[in-house]
């Protein structure tokens, strides 16, 4: 019997989660009623950051990243990296504007892609690596709005790799935490301690919601947008 059968048929029959979790899941499910597999879900919140994480894979995967930053095309990287993110809501507006103004600097370019590459696929526990990235974003030439965000530090890598990265949305995780009886550990400077128990939370939504067969962090990001946005309590 295969490995991915029995996985299968766990996921199925997991207990529900209890309490604050049950009562997030039950809102999830208002809007969603087929779960992560909905199609308005797809329409609502998940197909837009796919289609921006396949383009970042057609212009910016590993193999093609390695190649621009060895012929020091720093501001070409740069600009891609915007211009996919562009296409997103992930940032606010001052946030995106505070990015593009600190790449245009050539010398915010190449610190802005070095770093992301090493964060990406340098060697090393994650943790330092986090930090380093978070030393990267607060180093970028600052014109009006500063650059230093939790949006602006994450977006890039979830974009880049879902499977791994998650986007941090300040107001809307702390309140989907507090919803969800999670104590996540938050700080306004961004940090691998505060994105550590971001991660942390993920993977107890990941846990509790098995059985909806959550894909990646799209789907977990997702759920944490659903429950403790204002977009979705208006409704």
């Amino acid at each position: 019997m295969s490995t991915g059968f029995i996985d299968s048929v766990r996921k199925r029959f997991a207990p529900l989660p209890a309490g604050p979790a049950l009562r997030c899941r039950k809102r999830f499910l208002k809007f969603f009623p087929r779960g992560f597999n909905d199609p308005k879900y797809f329409d609502w919140e998940r197909g837009y950051k796919v289609q921006a994480h396949e383009e970042w894979q057609r212009v910016l995967s590993r193999s093609k990243f390695r190649s621009l930053l060895k012929t020091q095309r720093y501001l070409e990287i740069a600009a891609a990296a915007g211009r996919i993110e562009s296409r997103t809501n992930l940032l606010f507006s001052f946030e995106k504007m505070a990015f593009r103004d600190a790449v245009k600097d050539p010398a915010g370019a190449r610190l802005f892609a070095e770093g992301l590459y090493e964060l990406l696929y340098g060697r090393g526990p994650i943790a330092a690596k986090f930090d380093r990235w978070c030393g990267v974003i607060g180093g970028l030439p600052r014109k009006q709005t500063r650059v230093m965000t939790h949006p602006v530090v994450t977006v890039f890598p979830f974009i880049a790799d879902p499977a791994n990265h998650i986007f941090l949305k300040p107001t809307t995780t702390k309140r989907a935490a507090l919803e969800y009886g999670f104590d996540l550990k938050y700080s306004s400077k961004p940090s691998w301690s505060v994105y550590r128990s971001l991660i942390e939370f993920a993977n107890v939504i990941k846990d509790d919601m098995a059985d909806l067969g959550p894909r990646d962090m799209i789907d977990i990001q997702s759920f944490i947008w659903a429950i403790g946005s204002d977009e979705y309590r208006e409704m």
